[in-house]
Protein backbone atom coordinates (compact mmCIF):
# COMPACT_ATOMS: atom_id res chain seq x y z
CA UNK A 1 0.00 0.00 0.00
CA UNK A 2 3.34 2.55 0.61
CA UNK A 3 4.70 1.22 -2.22
CA UNK A 4 1.29 2.34 -3.86
CA UNK A 5 0.80 5.50 -2.35
CA UNK A 6 4.66 6.54 -3.23
CA UNK A 7 4.30 5.97 -7.00
CA UNK A 8 1.27 7.75 -7.17
CA UNK A 9 2.74 10.71 -5.03
CA UNK A 10 5.54 10.89 -8.21
CA UNK A 11 3.05 10.90 -10.70
CA UNK A 12 1.76 13.72 -9.34
CA UNK A 13 4.82 15.84 -8.84
CA UNK A 14 5.87 14.62 -12.39
CA UNK A 15 2.39 15.61 -14.14
CA UNK A 16 2.81 18.81 -12.32
CA UNK A 17 6.33 19.57 -13.71
CA UNK A 18 5.00 19.25 -17.08
CA UNK A 19 3.27 22.22 -16.63
CA UNK A 20 6.45 24.33 -15.09
CA UNK A 21 6.38 27.55 -17.32
CA UNK A 22 9.74 28.56 -16.86
CA UNK A 23 11.65 25.16 -18.72
CA UNK A 24 15.33 26.79 -17.38
CA UNK A 25 15.80 26.65 -13.49
CA UNK A 26 18.86 28.65 -14.14
CA UNK A 27 16.31 31.53 -15.04
CA UNK A 28 13.71 33.95 -12.70
CA UNK A 29 13.85 36.94 -13.92
CA UNK A 30 11.47 40.46 -14.71
CA UNK A 31 8.05 40.93 -14.84
CA UNK A 32 5.98 43.76 -16.62
CA UNK A 33 6.39 47.09 -14.08
CA UNK A 34 10.24 45.81 -12.80
CA UNK A 35 12.80 47.98 -13.14
CA UNK A 36 16.07 46.24 -15.26
CA UNK A 37 19.19 46.39 -14.04
CA UNK A 38 22.07 47.83 -16.51
CA UNK A 39 24.57 45.57 -18.08
CA UNK A 40 27.64 46.22 -20.10
CA UNK A 41 28.23 43.42 -22.47
CA UNK A 42 31.02 43.32 -25.49
CA UNK A 43 29.44 44.17 -29.12
CA UNK A 44 30.82 42.02 -31.98
CA UNK A 45 33.02 45.59 -32.86
CA UNK A 46 34.90 44.91 -29.94
CA UNK A 47 33.36 47.91 -27.79
CA UNK A 48 31.70 47.35 -24.50
CA UNK A 49 27.96 48.56 -24.35
CA UNK A 50 25.42 49.67 -21.46
CA UNK A 51 22.03 51.15 -21.77
CA UNK A 52 23.46 54.08 -19.86
CA UNK A 53 25.53 54.84 -23.26
CA UNK A 54 22.15 56.16 -24.74
CA UNK A 55 21.59 59.73 -23.13
CA UNK A 56 18.56 60.04 -25.51
CA UNK A 57 17.17 57.32 -25.58
CA UNK A 58 13.20 57.00 -24.47
CA UNK A 59 13.64 53.24 -24.71
CA UNK A 60 14.92 50.09 -25.54
CA UNK A 61 14.14 46.79 -27.16
CA UNK A 62 16.51 44.37 -25.61
CA UNK A 63 16.05 41.14 -27.69
CA UNK A 64 17.95 37.65 -27.31
CA UNK A 65 18.76 36.40 -30.15
CA UNK A 66 21.27 34.40 -31.66
CA UNK A 67 22.98 32.79 -34.86
CA UNK A 68 22.27 29.29 -34.82
CA UNK A 69 18.34 29.32 -34.26
CA UNK A 70 15.91 28.67 -37.23
CA UNK A 71 13.77 30.98 -34.77
CA UNK A 72 16.40 33.94 -34.48
CA UNK A 73 17.29 33.58 -37.91
CA UNK A 74 13.91 33.81 -39.54
CA UNK A 75 13.24 37.29 -37.44
CA UNK A 76 16.73 39.03 -38.45
CA UNK A 77 15.21 40.93 -41.04
CA UNK A 78 11.87 41.79 -39.01
CA UNK A 79 14.30 42.63 -36.03
CA UNK A 80 16.69 45.32 -38.28
CA UNK A 81 13.44 46.79 -39.67
CA UNK A 82 12.13 47.22 -35.92
CA UNK A 83 15.71 48.85 -35.31
CA UNK A 84 15.63 51.05 -38.33
CA UNK A 85 11.99 52.58 -37.45
CA UNK A 86 12.41 52.85 -33.56
CA UNK A 87 15.87 54.04 -33.06
CA UNK A 88 15.24 57.49 -34.28
CA UNK A 89 11.82 57.83 -32.07
CA UNK A 90 14.54 56.98 -29.35
CA UNK A 91 13.78 52.97 -28.83
CA UNK A 92 16.87 51.42 -30.22
CA UNK A 93 17.48 47.38 -30.56
CA UNK A 94 19.86 45.98 -28.69
CA UNK A 95 20.57 42.56 -28.98
CA UNK A 96 22.01 39.78 -26.98
CA UNK A 97 23.48 36.30 -28.00
CA UNK A 98 22.79 34.58 -24.56
CA UNK A 99 24.04 31.27 -25.80
CA UNK A 100 26.70 29.06 -24.43
CA UNK A 101 29.44 28.82 -26.93
CA UNK A 102 31.03 25.77 -25.61
CA UNK A 103 27.56 23.90 -25.68
CA UNK A 104 26.43 25.69 -29.61
CA UNK A 105 29.54 26.21 -31.82
CA UNK A 106 27.90 28.25 -33.82
CA UNK A 107 27.25 30.88 -31.21
CA UNK A 108 30.86 31.60 -30.93
CA UNK A 109 31.54 35.53 -30.97
CA UNK A 110 34.06 35.40 -33.79
CA UNK A 111 30.97 33.77 -36.02
CA UNK A 112 28.79 36.16 -33.85
CA UNK A 113 30.88 39.03 -35.76
CA UNK A 114 30.50 37.44 -39.50
CA UNK A 115 26.60 37.29 -38.82
CA UNK A 116 26.64 41.07 -37.94
CA UNK A 117 28.78 41.51 -41.10
CA UNK A 118 26.58 39.32 -43.37
CA UNK A 119 23.46 40.75 -42.70
CA UNK A 120 24.47 44.11 -41.81
CA UNK A 121 23.10 44.19 -38.26
CA UNK A 122 22.25 48.15 -37.16
CA UNK A 123 22.25 47.41 -33.61
CA UNK A 124 24.96 46.10 -31.28
CA UNK A 125 25.07 42.58 -31.38
CA UNK A 126 26.39 41.46 -27.76
CA UNK A 127 27.44 38.32 -26.30
CA UNK A 128 26.51 37.42 -22.91
CA UNK A 129 29.54 36.21 -21.45
CA UNK A 130 29.17 33.59 -18.53
CA UNK A 131 25.77 33.95 -18.95
CA UNK A 132 24.85 36.18 -16.64
CA UNK A 133 22.41 39.01 -17.95
CA UNK A 134 19.92 36.29 -19.87
CA UNK A 135 19.05 34.82 -16.54
CA UNK A 136 17.83 38.22 -14.93
CA UNK A 137 15.96 39.02 -17.44
CA UNK A 138 14.08 35.54 -16.85
CA UNK A 139 14.71 34.99 -21.24
CA UNK A 140 14.10 31.66 -21.96
CA UNK A 141 13.73 31.09 -26.16
CA UNK A 142 15.34 32.94 -28.79
CA UNK A 143 13.98 35.59 -29.52
CA UNK A 144 12.80 36.67 -26.80
CA UNK A 145 12.11 40.57 -26.21
CA UNK A 146 11.97 42.68 -23.48
CA UNK A 147 10.56 46.21 -24.14
CA UNK A 148 12.19 48.63 -21.38
CA UNK A 149 10.52 52.02 -20.82
CA UNK A 150 13.45 54.98 -19.69
CA UNK A 151 11.99 56.92 -16.44
CA UNK A 152 13.29 58.64 -13.49
CA UNK A 153 13.07 55.45 -11.26
CA UNK A 154 15.27 53.79 -14.49
CA UNK A 155 14.65 51.39 -17.47
CA UNK A 156 10.70 49.73 -16.44
CA UNK A 157 9.86 46.38 -18.44
CA UNK A 158 6.90 47.55 -20.56
CA UNK A 159 5.87 43.92 -22.63
CA UNK A 160 7.60 40.45 -22.57
CA UNK A 161 7.25 37.96 -25.38
CA UNK A 162 7.09 37.47 -29.06
CA UNK A 163 7.93 39.85 -31.88
CA UNK A 164 4.39 39.10 -33.48
CA UNK A 165 1.90 35.96 -34.11
CA UNK A 166 3.49 34.51 -37.11
CA UNK A 167 7.37 33.34 -37.21
CA UNK A 168 6.95 31.78 -40.42
CA UNK A 169 5.84 34.36 -42.30
CA UNK A 170 6.40 38.03 -42.19
CA UNK A 171 3.40 38.76 -45.00
CA UNK A 172 1.03 37.12 -43.12
CA UNK A 173 1.89 38.36 -39.55
CA UNK A 174 -1.73 39.54 -37.97
CA UNK A 175 -0.51 40.85 -34.78
CA UNK A 176 2.66 42.91 -34.22
CA UNK A 177 3.02 42.99 -30.63
CA UNK A 178 6.15 44.66 -30.35
CA UNK A 179 5.39 47.73 -32.88
CA UNK A 180 1.90 47.73 -31.12
CA UNK A 181 3.49 47.86 -27.67
CA UNK A 182 6.47 50.69 -28.77
CA UNK A 183 3.71 52.65 -30.62
CA UNK A 184 1.49 52.70 -27.05
CA UNK A 185 4.48 53.48 -24.80
CA UNK A 186 5.95 56.73 -27.13
CA UNK A 187 2.61 58.14 -27.62
CA UNK A 188 1.86 57.76 -23.71
CA UNK A 189 -1.10 55.22 -23.82
CA UNK A 190 -1.67 51.70 -22.15
CA UNK A 191 -0.14 48.71 -23.59
CA UNK A 192 -2.65 46.53 -24.00
CA UNK A 193 -0.72 43.11 -24.67
CA UNK A 194 1.68 43.08 -22.61
CA UNK A 195 2.96 39.48 -22.45
CA UNK A 196 3.04 37.02 -24.68
CA UNK A 197 4.52 33.84 -25.23
CA UNK A 198 8.07 33.97 -26.26
CA UNK A 199 8.58 30.93 -29.60
CA UNK A 200 12.39 30.05 -30.29
CA UNK A 201 14.85 27.56 -29.42
CA UNK A 202 15.77 27.59 -25.79
CA UNK A 203 18.55 28.96 -24.67
CA UNK A 204 22.02 26.71 -24.49
CA UNK A 205 23.42 26.56 -21.10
Amino acid sequence: MKTFKFFGLLALILSLGAFTINPNPMVDGYEVGDIATDFSLKNVDGKMVSLSDYKDAKGFLVIFTCNTCPYAKAYEDRIISLDKTYKSKGVPVIAINPNNPDVQAGDSFDKMKQRAAEKGFTYPYLLDEGQKVFPQYGATRTPHVYLLEKTVKGNVVRYIGAIDDNYQDAAKVEDTFVEDAVDAMLAGKEIEVKTTRAIGCGIKV
